[in-house]
């Protein structure tokens, strides 16, 4: 079999009134009815919006309320049209397969319709043999039927009738910007007489590992139905990650034109989820062969041999679900992230933009993303880069709650499209090794509070498919998988939990997650103001001031739900200044996270792990539970979460932020150690507002592999020394690998407890650059380039929350510490990484000039509500 991609014809789209294309003219004049926009040129994979943009017929959607004149689009009719010469290739058969139409289509070749095709998970297909055979040239025109109805996060599922992805009708995170168009590859296929089909490829080990399996089965599908030819043969041909020929095998296909084939290696090189070893590819090439030799067809894949299980949590309920995941023995301790789509209108999305997200999670010690059932099945790219990586899938079917009713679709029409996506994404995920998990759905609901189960009659046809087509995955209802959707103070009820999204007070954040027994956390979250930097992006200038959500209709459309000023001026005092408000809300998003998942580790494994809401989002938000945002750019719950999650790591378990003047601290201290079992010296200092040492402690315990363990308890009195603010910061001395200290904060008011932050003057900084840009090696294709600089405190006060940006905007950009204090006298050396942006749709936009006039990166490093830099740009 060939493949032929279209998609880098010379498209063209042009937009109607509805049913126009098909009647074509007038019943009453004649005269044919021409559409509402000129012909323009179209990006295929893409979308209607972005040709729309780059033509001028509207204004970038996501800047300030642009995106509400853009709504006529979706009550319009859209054509697709290119021409093509017939390939001089030959062939038993011709198949046209659109791999991504959304959503409801009608497909013309040479101006007959093949067919109408509705969903965009499964693809559309289509024999043209007959047309490339008679023709020339063919033309293809894609009439694409608007938008179909359907609700966004607001509504009941129970009426749910699309496999549309749902959160383009408006979500917190989304305003209502609905796709439409060709998102994925169009490609023509061309058979021999037969091909491969339906091929599942499994991986497993025995013997402790000494022995890989590679298990194969796959199908034969004949193009011409008379003929089976002779002595067909699947032949297998595995290659070590280094080239090397690791194994070979060939057998015979029986007349029921299926097969099953085992490669067995010895000593094999495993796979490993990421923190816990190495992610070697094997290249398994498969070949569909004659009794003569000759090759009818052949697919090559990437497959990674590691045995994965899935056990019950220590002391979990018999009914509850096995959610610890075990890969090649050893239990992982999930710290993960959910995922929305990268953009709006995600046909658009580059490839590096994927690398970017992925490489983004591997440096924050990510090792699983949930792939959320309100967005998209993603495109391969994504699953190619975990695969890489080591960062397992949770992958969810197409199906999210709706508040006034989250019970699962069962209406007529719904349930055959539904299996027809689920089918179509279990085949073409399933040879994924990161692949981990399959739901049903996100918050899906019998009754309020109460996930739904299996009994559910759509639950039960996607655990079905899931047992037919992928059985060796576990396959969980929903997420939260219950018996309580949300998480709770009450004991014993919890196992897979929801929530919440925002910080919880003070000290009722600490109570609640300090203190719950859920076994599972697969979405949790909290919200923060982002950059002034990204601000500016996409609100005019009149806008940049602190306000509250319902007192602003655009700081509403871009991200109602997640108004923070009330929050962040009880903790800080008043705030006038839109800087400082970024930072405050950034601090508290920050806080309340890093204690969250700090808590988590606290119970592994009577917890399982965590699965942080939200990395990403799909368009630009004032205030959003996003880590990284929509240009790419992290915010400071992104490295205090980084932190959370590195391999070895000394937390404190507190209940609250302040403490007055005359009570006694108390808190324990822990670590958590991913790595290898080792002696453990956590040094625990305390300061006063000033950065004058108040107490000194050193702790000692052996760090058990895979294990939380109780290193002791900090006590103090809190005098009139430590007044105003004073920080508790945790190291683990001589660690290998390293751990990042950790720095809390406490205020001894109740009332604004962090004001005294604000009040810092004459901080002092040095930077001093180290080394020039150079080639960086970092494991992606993403060309980098990195410098380090050494960071002074120079002056007489702390230096709280020090990061850097890159100025230019012609770069995606890392700096591997961020938001850390430096008290007076202290340094720390940083290393930045650097790659250039290469967005696509509309953040094409978001880039620095022409390729030839970008200059080197340029950095500038600043502080907690700086008014200015505290350097240049370096």
């Amino acid at each position: 079999m060939i493949e032929l991609s279209l998609s880098k014809q010379e498209w063209l789209l042009r937009g109607y009134w509805p049913w126009i294309p098909v009647k074509d003219r007038s019943m009453e004049t004649g005269i044919e009815m021409v559409g509402v926009t000129d012909w323009i040129p179209a990006t295929v994979p893409g979308g209607v919006h972005y040709d729309l943009f780059r033509s001028g017929w509207i204004q970038h959607p996501y800047n300030d309320l642009q995106s509400l004149h853009c709504e006529w689009v979706e009550n319009r009719w859209w054509v697709y049209k290119t021409s093509f010469p017939r390939p001089q290739v030959s062939g038993t058969k011709f198949e046209l397969v659109l791999q991504g139409l959304d959503y409801e289509t009608m497909v013309y070749c040479n101006n007959t319709l093949l067919g109408e095709h509705t969903g965009m998970y499964h693809p559309a297909e289509y024999d043209v043999t007959n047309l490339v055979r008679e023709n020339a040239s063919i033309e293809l025109k894609l009439v694409f039927k608007g938008v179909p109805q359907e609700m966004g996060q607001i509504g009941y599922t129970s009426r749910t009738s699309t496999q549309k992805s749902r959160f383009n009708y408006k979500w917190d995170f989304s305003t209502r910007l609905v796709n439409i168009g060709p998102w994925q590859d169009i490609v023509l296929r061309v058979h021999e007489t037969c091909s491969l089909d339906d091929l599942a490829i499994h991986t497993d080990t025995s013997d402790q590992g000494e022995v890989g399996h590679v298990r194969i089965k796959a199908k034969v599908k004949l193009h011409v139905p008379e003929i089976t030819p002779a002595g067909l043969k699947l032949q297998l041909r595995l290659e070590d990650p280094e080239g090397g020929l690791a194994a070979v095998t060939e057998t015979e296909i029986g007349e029921e034109l299926r097969t099953e084939s085992l490669l067995d290696i010895r000593q094999p090189k495993l796979w490993n989820v990421h923190g816990f070893g190495e992610q070697p590819l094997y290249r398994l090439h498969v070949r569909l062969a004659g009794a003569d030799g000759y090759i009818f067809d052949e697919r090559t894949h990437n497959v990674g041999i590691r045995k994965l299980e899935y056990k019950h949590n220590e002391g979990a309920p018999d009914d509850s679900f096995p959610y610890t995941f075990v890969v090649n023995g050893t239990p992982v301790f999930i710290k993960g992230v959910n995922i929305t789509p990268l953009d709006h209108l995600y046909g658009n999305v580059s490839g590096e933009q994927y690398e970017w997200l992925v490489y983004r999670m591997k440096r924050a010690n990510v090792n699983l993303v949930r792939v959320w059932g309100g967005g998209l099945i993603e495109k391969r790219t994504l699953y190619d880069l975990c695969d890489r990586h080591g960062i397992l899938v949770w992958q969810e079917f197409i199906q999210s709650s709706s508040g006034i009713d989250n019970v699962p679709s069962k209406l007529t029409g719904f349930l055959d499209l539904l299996g027809k996506s689920a089918a179509a994404a279990l085949k073409e995920k399933r040879n994924h090794v990161s692949l981990a998990v399959w739901s049903g759905g996100n918050e899906l609901m019998s009754a309020p509070d109460t996930p739904s189960t299996l009994e559910d009659e759509n639950l039960a046809i996607l655990h079905k498919l899931v047992l037919m087509h992928d059985p060796e995955r576990l396959f969980l209802p929903t997420s939260a998988s219950g018996p309580r959707e949300f998480i709770s103070r009450d004991k014993g009820v919890s196992h897979d939990v929801h929530g919440g999204w925002q910080y919880q007070g003070n000290p009722g954040h600490y109570e609640l997650y300090g203190e719950s027994d859920h076994l599972f956390h697969s979405e949790f979250g909290v919200d923060g103001v982002t950059s002034v930097r990204s601000l500016r992006k996409f609100f005019s200038p009149e806008h940049h001031y602190p306000t509250r959500m319902r007192e602003h209709v655009i700081w509403r459309h871009h991200g109602e739900w997640w108004g923070t000023l009330d929050r962040d001026q009880t903790i800080f005092g008043p705030i006038h200044d839109i800087s400082d408000f970024s930072d405050c809300s950034q601090w508290m998003q920050a806080e309340g996270l890093r204690y969250i998942i700090e808590a988590n580790r606290r119970r592994a494994f009577r917890s399982s792990g965590c699965v942080v809401w939200q990395m990403n989002e799909p368009w630009p938000n004032a205030s959003c539970t996003n880590l990284v945002d929509y240009y790419g750019d992290a915010k400071m719950a992104y490295h205090w979460m980084q932190e959370a999650y590195a391999p070895r790591r000394a937390t404190l378990d507190y209940r609250r932020i302040d403490h007055a003047v005359g009570s006694d601290f108390a808190a324990s201290v822990w670590v958590h150690n991913d790595a290898s079992s080792t002696d453990a010296r956590v040094r625990v200092r305390v300061y006063n507002r000033c950065g004058t040492l108040m107490q000194e402690e050193l702790f000692h315990t052996w760090a058990e592999s895979g294990r939380p363990t109780s290193v002791g308890e900090l006590r103090f009195n809190v005098t009139p020394d430590h007044e105003g603010l004073f920080f508790v910061r945790l190291e683990w001395e001589d660690a290998e690998p390293s751990a990042p200290s950790a720095m809390y904060t406490f205020g001894t008011e109740s009332d604004h407890v962090y004001a005294s932050a604000r009040s810092y003057h004459n901080v002092q900084l040095s930077i001093e650059p180290q080394t020039d840009w150079q080639t960086a090696a970092t494991g992606f294709d993403l060309p980098f380039i990195e410098r380090s600089y050494l960071i002074s405190n120079t002056g007489m006060v702390p230096a709280l929350h020090i990061r850097a940006a890159e100025t230019t905007n012609a770069y995606w950009s890392e700096v591997e510490e961020q938001y850390f204090t430096l008290l007076p006298g202290e340094a720390r050396l940083v290393k930045a990484r650097c790659t250039r942006k290469a967005g696509g749709g509309f953040l094409s936009a978001d880039q620095y000039g022409q390729q030839a006039d970008v200059p080197p990166p340029s950095l500038e490093f600043t502080y907690f509500c700086a008014k200015t830099a505290t350097s240049a740009a370096l």
